[in-house]
């Protein structure tokens, strides 16, 4: 059996913890009212006025003008996504991390040390609670895709297994979005068709699907039949490391990308030193409206693990590489592949003294940022590009 752990609402919780005045408010993690930035996190109670993850912080504050944002910290998010991965490490070695806040557990051979999978679920929720006051949604089931479905049914401190008897009891009530890869476009179109549960999608002739949806729709009714092979696949083993995010609504302000692809390029250098690991090889992911995905790569002269040269490297495959401007965007990933942690690889990070001063900079630079928040230290340029309407230094602090 697969477990999914994924942590509720996790940037929002851990600033709640670390500010206890805040339990009761609507909080938004990200950018500010005033600039270009997004939604990170919201907690539940900003989710109640339709605030989500990858919206506009402006857009975020007219649905719920009393929140509080904050800025980001990722690099603390970071150190307690890895007290967490110490928690699923504890029991078993097979942990195949999402993001900072989600990861796919393999438990088969746990169980003889640690019980069943629904206990070793209940014991790594309720240990991450007790060690940590942060709250977990826990998935169980056959296969990854099953299981992440499960985590997000009953949030938060949501606990739902899927046993292999039940799949099809399990998924054919539920409705087609809850399908890997079915947005409004693709709901509009099976909605057409006259279907709107997954059991309608897995009645379906994989030839109808086929014919309307193209290779998309193999893969459609595949998920309806509850049918998913991946395997977890470690840290230890990986090829790559990436994060994506779906927009919940296909988007075309490039603005909103680049804030995307800077957190996306955040979380990813965070794991990379998370792990020991560097890497050489940068990949941005994007996928349409349309479902047409394109994949641009670009390697670095060196190695490394630093959030910087990757960003500038992010940025400019989006700037150089990007075909269809205009076209609205549905998904984006981040991902850095040509990984290593052995000395020899490590050496290579800092040639010079240059880039050597450019890594104590960037580890002062994350202390100050972790004690103060993602905004109090900024790159000059970043000010040169920030229009007037954007405010000032002498604006008042939102959510004050």
């Amino acid at each position: 059996m697969i477990l999914h752990v994924d942590m509720d609402a996790f940037y929002a919780s851990i600033e709640e913890r670390e500010h206890p005045e805040l339990i009761g408010l609507p909080v938004i993690v990200g950018g500010t009212p005033q600039g270009r930035g997004v939604v990170a996190a919201a907690n539940y109670a900003a989710r109640a006025f339709g605030v989500h993850s990858a919206m506009p912080a402006r857009q975020a504050a007219k649905l719920c003008p009393n929140a509080v944002f904050l800025p980001t910290r990722i690099d603390y998010y970071a150190k307690v996504a890895e007290q967490i991965r110490d928690i699923f490490q504890a029991f078993t070695p097979r942990v195949e991390p999402l993001s900072l806040d989600e990861a796919f557990l393999d438990v088969r051979e746990s169980q003889k040390l640690f019980g069943n999978p629904e206990s070793i679920g209940r014991q790594i929720q309720q240990t991450i609670y007790q060690q940590l006051k942060l709250v977990a949604s826990v998935g169980i089931a056959p296969n990854k895709f099953l299981a992440k479905i499960a985590s997000d049914l009953e949030k938060p401190a949501g606990f739902v297994i899927v046993h292999e008897n039940a799949i099809q009891a399990f998924l054919d009530p539920l409705p087609v979005r809850r399908l890997w890869g079915v947005g409004p476009v693709t709901a509009a179109a099976l909605e057409q068709l006259g279907i709107q549960s997954i059991g309608q999608v897995r009645l379906l002739p994989a030839d109808t699907l086929d014919a309307h949806f193209g290779q998309h729709g193999t893969h459609l009714w595949n998920l309806a039949q509850g049918i998913d092979d991946r395997p977890v696949i470690t840290d230890k083993v990986a090829r790559s490391i990436s994060h994506e995010t779906t927009f919940p609504v296909d988007i075309t302000d490039r603005d909103v990308l680049r804030a995307q692809a800077l957190a996306l390029t955040d979380q990813v250098a965070a794991r990379l030193r998370i792990r020991g690991l560097s890497g050489k090889t940068v990949q941005l992911k994007i996928r349409f409206s349309d479902f047409q995905t394109i994949t641009r790569a670009a390697t670095l002269a060196a190695p490394t693990q630093l959030t910087q040269p990757l960003w500038h490297t992010v940025q400019q495959l989006l700037a150089e590489k990007l075909p269809r401007p205009n076209t609205p965007i549905r998904l984006i990933g981040v991902g850095v592949s040509s990984l290593g942690n052995d000395p020899q690889y490590q050496q290579e990070l800092f040639p010079d003294e240059t880039a050597a001063s450019q890594l104590q900079l960037e580890q002062t630079t994350d202390l100050i940022r972790q004690k103060f928040g993602a905004t109090s230290l900024t790159r000059a340029t970043t000010l040169l590009r920030r229009p007037p309407s954007e405010g000032d230094i002498n604006s008042p602090p939102t959510g004050a």
